[in-house]
């Protein structure tokens, strides 16, 4: 399952001190009630000391789903490049960090799960530089200069590829939290820099399936294939990889929907298994929104080994 949560806040620790007064629960009683074997949380504040980790592990516990195996990394949101990414003039704002932020850590992801991680097999693909992944898709005319491109990555929040140990035989993750296609210029540095994650991905799950590996791909990909901003083609050609399938490409109606300012119903939130995988059920849980909860919905997809 992944979910686009609304727990992250606007400041360091006031995430903590919600989840401390219980005052977080309405997307983890969501959670519970869909009682997934792995999911990939976005939206989730990261701090060093893990008590955030800590203190979601133990709520869900006491709502009545244990998942007790985490993986968690330390986010590209909020981590000052030190260049004026957006050019305005100014240094050190949220949209000139490593990945939009007003602290470091906001809005970065966690995965838990009911089986163990396979030891040593995970890998943090986060830090990963745009231009060695995808120099053609930089903005042109040179907007990011040499110094930039040195230090930029291409994954906004992060991306990892980590092993679980299912009971059945080993199922690979690889989930990643794309950038908005939006809020930027002419250049398009957010838009490309959207476009580059797909290309990526739909390269790196058409490379494990030369290998004959099984996965799932799953994440906050916030590019809508048919509405709202973005570039199309490279959605469009990652959903119709041959190495992965689309639950939902066949039922109309479906799509993730979250209601931004705009009004629009834009599918961001993808899972996508390995074609290798056999697909039960697939559902978008539209539960009623609430004040304090997420605007995205969770998406889950129910796999069995073929």
């Amino acid at each position: 399952m992944t979910f686009h949560t609304g727990l992250s806040r606007d400041g360091p620790g006031l995430m903590v001190r919600d989840l401390m007064a219980d005052a977080a629960d309405t997307d983890l009683r969501q959670l519970v009630a869909i009682a997934p074997d792995i999911v990939v949380l976005q939206n989730v504040d990261f701090d060093y000391d893990g008590i955030a980790v800590r203190l979601i592990r133990q709520r869900l516990a006491d709502l009545g789903h244990e998942m007790p195996h985490i993986f968690v990394t330390r986010p590209n949101t909020g981590i000052d490049s030190e260049f004026d990414l957006d050019q305005n003039g100014k240094l050190g704002e949220p949209r000139d960090m490593l990945g939009y932020g007003r602290f470091s850590g906001q809005g970065g992801m966690l995965l838990l799960s009911r089986f163990p991680l396979v030891a040593g097999q995970a890998k943090n693909l986060s830090h990963m530089l745009w231009r060695d992944q995808d120099a053609p898709g930089l903005p042109v005319d040179g907007y990011y200069s040499d110094d930039v491109l040195a230090v930029l990555p291409l994954h906004s929040v992060a991306a990892w590829d980590v092993t679980i140990e299912t009971p059945s035989r080993p199922l690979r993750i690889l989930t990643s939290h794309a950038s908005t296609p939006a809020f930027d210029g002419p250049e398009e540095r957010t838009g490309l820099r959207n476009a580059a994650d797909r290309r990526f991905w739909r390269r790196y799950v058409e490379r494990l399936d030369d290998q004959e590996a099984v996965f799932v791909l799953l994440g906050t990909l916030n590019n809508d294939p048919g509405n709202g901003e973005g570039h199309k083609p490279d959605i469009d050609n990652l959903l119709k990889s041959p190495a992965v399938q689309d639950p939902f490409a066949d039922q109309p109606g479906t799509l993730i929907s979250a209601e931004w300012t705009s009004g629009l119903a834009l599918r961001g939130d993808y899972v996508l298994p390995s074609h290798r995988l056999g697909v039960r059920a697939a559902k978008i849980e539209r539960a009623p929104r609430t004040a304090t909860g997420s605007l995205h919905y969770p998406v889950w997809v129910d796999i069995f080994w073929q």
